[in-house]
């Protein structure tokens, strides 16, 4: 998903809630539903006017080849409440000024600290996890009025989508990640060759494996309609002002042209630079610059959507780029992109990795 249009800041908003309605129970049942579904409880009367808020925030449009959009908005009823508090994410949105069931809801929820506080304007968002189930978020959005939450929300906005984006990539992440079946051996190969690790599941396969470019081409479902790339490529002995946007244009072409291309060498792979960002992101920690957009066939026969984070790593002294693209043309791609964005993040150098991992890795190929 995203970053996406993520913003890596944390939102420091953190208020204290009584917990006597909505606190958290032991034992809950973990969430289920669409990762990217949002269930809003909100009035019917004010729906309209909080629509006009929150779809610019969590509706906005990805690049795919076809249109999709990051979350879809369901109102619901106050009457369902009940029926939905096992979803994966939730959120409550009200003004203290009205007088209808979910304002009086919120302000039953609210100790007195943390009413004042709203009232006072000093805070808008309250932010909950595993409250009714678990692996759920869940979100309360209150101002005095309409304008003065549209104001907030605006100013915030990146940050509230970002809540929602961290917890589903959480959550995609979990779900991908299986010990049983990780293609341990793989990994223990490309840290010892190359001081490198990243999270390969039991599905991918090794399709290019090229030293002397530096370039490691990994593959899930080849030749289907819904396979996942991801490649791992490595510049040694530059410096890091070599790395700005120009660069990984150039780059990225530049490696698929080489090593994404047809049998008959007759088409390649390259970037749709119309639909293509670029963006700063904190990665583990590190400074990276996040790509998303577009790839294609030069010929324009196939594409699909792609993310790409590069960045310099000052201990060795290189540029890793790693690129993940997802070509499935009769489903839909943004779940599909999520995962594979989701699994590059689990890349470590070997300076990054603990000791008891690395030894963990490089016995087995000693067996």
């Amino acid at each position: 998903m995203k970053k996406y249009f993520l913003s890596f800041l944390f939102f420091a908003v953190f208020v204290i809630i009584n917990l006597h309605l909505i606190g958290c129970e032991p034992h809950l049942k973990p969430s289920f539903g669409k990762e990217d579904e949002i269930f809003v409880l909100a009035d019917s009367t004010q729906w309209e006017n909080y629509y006009e808020i929150l779809s610019p925030i969590f509706e906005k449009e990805i690049i795919t080849p076809q249109p999709e959009i990051l979350f879809n908005l369901k109102r619901i009823d106050f009457s369902e409440l009940n029926k939905y508090k096992n979803r994966k994410n939730l959120l409550i949105i009200t003004t203290l000024s009205n007088s209808d069931q979910v304002s009086d809801y919120v302000k039953s929820i609210l100790d007195s600290a943390s009413y004042q506080l709203i009232k006072s304007g000093n805070e808008f968002v309250i932010r909950k996890k595993n409250v009714w189930a678990k692996d759920q978020v869940l979100v309360i959005m209150a101002s005095n009025s309409i304008e003065e939450l549209r104001i907030r929300a605006f100013r915030n906005s990146d940050n509230l989508l970002y809540y929602f984006q961290k917890a589903s990539d959480e959550r995609v992440m979990n779900n991908l990640y299986n010990p049983k079946y990780e293609r341990k051996e793989l990994e223990a190969k490309y840290l010892k060759n190359y001081g490198w690790m990243l999270y390969i599941q039991a599905d991918f396969v090794e399709a290019i494996n090229n030293p002397a470019e530096k370039f490691v081409w990994l593959r899930r479902s080849p030749d289907t309609d819904m396979e996942r790339w991801m490649f791992v490529h490595w510049i040694d002995s530059v410096n890091a002002d070599k790395l700005n946007n120009d660069f990984i244009i150039k780059t990225r072409n530049e490696m698929t042209k080489k090593f994404y291309k047809t049998m008959d060498d007759n088409a390649y792979v390259e970037i749709a630079k119309e639909n293509t960002s670029l963006s700063e992101y904190n990665l583990n920690g590190r400074y990276a610059i996040f790509t998303q957009g577009l790839w294609r066939m030069n010929d324009f026969s196939m594409g699909g959507p792609f993310v790409n984070y590069t960045f310099y790593d000052e201990a060795s002294k290189r540029i890793y780029m790693l690129d993940g693209s997802v070509f499935s043309p009769r489903y839909e791609k943004k779940s599909l992109i999520q995962q594979v964005d989701v699994n590059l993040r689990t890349f470590r150098t070997k300076e990054e990795l603990p000791k008891e991992k690395i030894n963990e890795l490089l016995e087995l190929l000693e067996k």
